[in-house]
């Protein structure tokens, strides 16, 4: 499946930028890019889920494994950014039916 891109919205530049003030602000250790970067990859993380799951967050489990969703947890991505700490779904695999 592919996706087209899609363009970013001026406004919403505009306002992520409303506050901008000196490259910190974009680049720095609570800047904008980190702050954009870490919700894209715990969105990113969460959509894969919700794939493998076969149902989004506070769905009811469709799924014949019966495989649901179970809390979170820390992780620590490193790049040129430094250090960014994300939040990664978890999933608990229903019990086995034998016996």
């Amino acid at each position: 499946m592919t996706v087209g891109k899609k363009a970013v919205p001026k406004e919403l530049l505009d306002s992520l930028l409303a506050d901008y003030r000196k490259p910190e602000d974009l680049i720095g250790e609570n800047g904008l890019l980190k702050q954009l970067t870490k919700l894209l990859v715990e969105k990113a993380l969460e959509a894969e889920m919700a794939d493998h799951l076969g149902h989004g967050k506070n769905e009811p489990v469709e799924n014949p494994a019966g495989n649901t969703r179970n809390g979170k947890s820390r992780k620590t991505l490193k790049g040129e950014f430094g250090e960014l700490p994300i939040e990664i779904p978890a999933t608990a695999t229903a019990p086995s039916s034998r016996s």
